[in-house]
């Protein structure tokens, strides 16, 4: 895949694909874990692993009410994972139906890494 950038000098977001394993983990348990992973680089923020939804155990999440709207993203829907108790209520997000310069991030979940134990990130093999 090659690297998208929204217009904006303002406001850059770059997506590319991940060739790196990730794997989440609230626990002892994986909640998701995948080498499809996008990285979303935005503005000055860190990094943001966007993970398909395939590769998540969406069992483990509950959909919350919670909802936040991105200029430059789009209309932002989250999830919490009871598992991890409340410091993992909407801990998830996603965007459904993103402005067309994200649209890659459709079918994508990304987490909040203080409200999971672990991102962890592995060279492919």
């Amino acid at each position: 895949m090659k690297p998208v950038k929204t217009p904006g000098p303002d406001h850059p977001i770059t997506i590319e694909r991940n060739p790196n394993r990730i794997v989440v983990r609230v626990g002892d348990r994986v909640i998701a874990d995948t080498r499809d992973a996008l990285t979303l680089r935005e503005a000055n923020y860190p990094p943001v692993q966007y993970i398909p939804r395939k590769d998540a155990d969406m069992s483990l999440l509950e959909r919350s009410d919670h909802t936040t709207y991105c200029p430059y993203k789009g209309d932002c829907a989250y999830f919490g994972i009871p598992a991890g108790g409340e410091r993992t209520a909407n801990a998830v997000w996603t965007y459904e139906s993103p402005h067309p310069a994200v649209a890659e991030i459709a079918g994508h979940l990304a987490f909040y890494p203080d409200r999971v134990d672990a991102i962890e990130e592995a060279p492919a093999r």
